[in-house]
């Protein structure tokens, strides 16, 4: 399965970040959408990032978008995303 994804982070505090994957052009089930995380989640520890939260977002719109993750994590980055801070860069998961 190729996804079309997108990376981008949101400062938590000056030393944690949290990770935020977007979903394009495509809608996904729950279990794929946590598989997807969990990826993430095994890169980000193969850089040393043992702790590591990810949100991942998929919609097509602003108002369509559905976020998933830990609540305080989605708040933050729903936050980001609605003040228009965040910029995105590509990303391939193996």
């Amino acid at each position: 399965m190729s996804l079309r994804l997108s990376y981008g982070t949101v400062r938590e505090s000056q030393r944690r970040a949290i990770h935020v994957l977007r979903v394009e052009d495509e809608i996904l089930e729950p279990l794929e959408i946590a598989d997807l995380a969990e990826r993430m989640r095994k890169r980000l520890q193969s850089r040393g990032e043992l702790t590591a939260e990810v949100v991942v977002v998929q919609g097509y719109s602003k108002e369509t978008s559905r976020l998933f993750g830990d609540s305080y994590s989605v708040a933050r980055v729903r936050a980001a995303l609605f003040n228009a801070a965040m910029s995105w860069s590509p990303i391939v998961l193996d």
